[in-house]
C-alpha cells in the first residue's frame, strides 16, 4: 500500500494519546468508586456486565479514528480490474487424436467444455477469436464479443484428419497483426488531454496544483494473446511452429499453450487396408513448452478434464484482468464510519446511552 498524502499518517499519533487519556480516565473512575464506603450496597446498585462489554465501544470509536485518519493519507492499493481493451485468439486442435479418451469423456468433450466455460467467465468487453485446426486451420469466428457465436461454434467442433499446428499459429498471428494495426490507425476519440497538459501553457508562475490520482493507468495498446490448446505433434502443414513463435515474438503476442492428454493417450484408426489400429497419442509437451517460452507466456499442461479447467481459470486472471494502481480512500471511510456506528449502537444496546 503507497500512500498520496503520507505526511497525513502523522495523525495517527493521536491514536496512542487517546488510548492513555481513556486509560487515564478509568483510574480516575475507580478511585472515586472507592469513596463509596458501603462497597455491598455498591455491589447491588451496580448491575454485573462482563467488562469487556465497557470497553468494546471506546475500541471501536478509536479504530473508527485510525481507519478516518489513514483514508486522509489518500492510500493507493494494486488491484485486479477487469480489461475491456483484450483481444484472445483461441487455436483449438480438432485433430483425430482429440478422440482420445484419457481426458473424460474425450479429449475434444473436455476441451469444448473449458473453453465455453473460459469464455463466460471473462469480462464482457474482451473480445474472442476461434481458429480450429485439423490437417489445415480454419477462422470459425473472427474476434468478437458475442457469447453466443462463440458458444455455437465451439458446441459444432469435431475431430478429425492430422494436426497443422504452425499453419494455425500463422493463421492466429495474421487476425492478431491486423488488430494492432487496425488499432494503430484509429485514433482514441474518447482520449483527452490530461489535466497537467491542458493546463501547463496558461499556468501562471509558482501556481500550484492538486497532485493527480493514480486511479487509471491506461494499458496502452490492447492486449492480443492466444491460447494454443493440442495433444499433438505438428504433422502436417508448411509452417513449424517454433517459426511461429518467432513470429510472434516480434509481433509482441504471448502464445500461452496447454498440452492436453497423458502420455499414454491411445486412439483407433483405420490404416490404409481399412483395418483398426491403435495409436499412441502422446502430447508434444515439449514443443509447447517452447512455443510459450520463446513468446514470453506460459505453457500448462491438462493430463485431467479437471486440470485444464483449471488452467483456464488462470488464463481467465492472466488473460481477462490487469493490474491497477487505484486510490482506496473511499473504503476506509467507510469502515470508519461503520465502525463509529457499531460502537454507538453496541453502547446504546447494552448501557443505554451514546459513549
Amino acid at each position: 500500500m503507497n500512500f498520496l498524502a503520507p505526511q497525513m499518517l502523522l495523525g495517527l499519533l493521536l491514536v496512542p494519546v487517546a488510548i492513555g487519556f481513556y486509560l487515564w480516565a478509568q483510574r480516575r473512575r475507580s478511585k472515586y468508586a472507592v469513596r463509596f464506603t458501603n462497597l455491598d450496597l455498591l455491589a447491588n446498585l451496580t448491575p454485573r456486565r462482563p467488562s469487556w462489554r465497557r470497553h468494546l465501544p471506546p475500541v471501536l470509536y478509536l479504530a473508527a479514528i485510525a481507519a478516518l485518519l489513514i483514508g486522509l493519507a489518500r492510500p493507493t492499493m494494486v488491484i485486479a480490474t477487469p480489461r475491456e481493451d483484450a483481444t484472445v485468439i483461441l487455436a483449438m486442435d480438432v485433430s483425430g487424436s482429440m478422440r482420445a479418451t484419457d481426458v473424460s469423456p474425450t479429449r475434444l468433450d473436455a476441451a469444448k467444455a473449458s473453453a465455453l466455460s473460459f469464455i463466460a467467465q471473462l469480462p464482457q468487453g474482451v473480445r474472442v477469436g476461434i481458429v480450429s485446426f485439423a490437417s489445415e486451420p480454419v477462422t470459425l469466428v473472427s474476434p468478437t464479443a458475442d457469447r453466443t457465436q462463440l458458444k455455437n461454434a465451439i458446441d459444432g467442433l469435431t475431430a478429425r484428419d492430422g494436426t497443422a499446428m504452425g499453419d494455425a499459429l500463422m493463421q492466429v498471428l495474421d487476425i492478431a497483426e491486423k488488430i494492432q494495426k487496425d488499432d494503430a490507425e484509429t485514433p482514441d476519440a474518447s482520449a483527452s488531454p490530461t489535466p497537467a497538459a491542458t493546463q501547463a501553457p496558461s499556468a501562471a508562475p509558482g501556481a500550484s496544483s492538486a497532485p493527480s490520482v493514480p486511479t487509471d493507468e491506461p494499458s496502452g495498446q490492447p492486449l492480443v494473446a492466444a491460447i494454443l490448446l493440442s495433444d499433438g505433434a505438428n504433422s502436417v502443414g508448411q509452417a513449424q511452429p517454433l517459426d511461429a513463435a518467432q513470429r510472434a515474438r516480434t509481433l509482441g503476442v504471448p502464445i500461452y499453450t496447454i498440452a492436453l492428454g497423458t502420455p499414454d493417450g491411445q486412439v483407433q484408426v483405420q490404416d490404409d487396408f481399412g483395418q483398426m489400429v491403435t495409436l499412441d497419442v502422446p502430447p508434444d509437451t515439449e514443443t509447447l513448452a517452447q512455443i510459450a517460452s520463446i513468446t514470453g507466456a506460459k505453457d500448462f499442461n491438462a493430463p485431467t478434464a479437471e486440470d485444464l479447467a483449471s488452467v483456464y481459470k488462470s488464463l481467465e486472471s492472466r488473460i481477462g484482468y490487469t493490474e491497477e494502481r487505484q486510490e482506496v480512500t473511499f473504503a476506509l471511510v467507510g469502515a470508519g464510519l461503520l465502525l463509529v456506528v457499531l460502537g454507538a449502537g453496541l453502547s446504546a444496546v447494552w448501557f443505554g446511552r451514546l459513549p
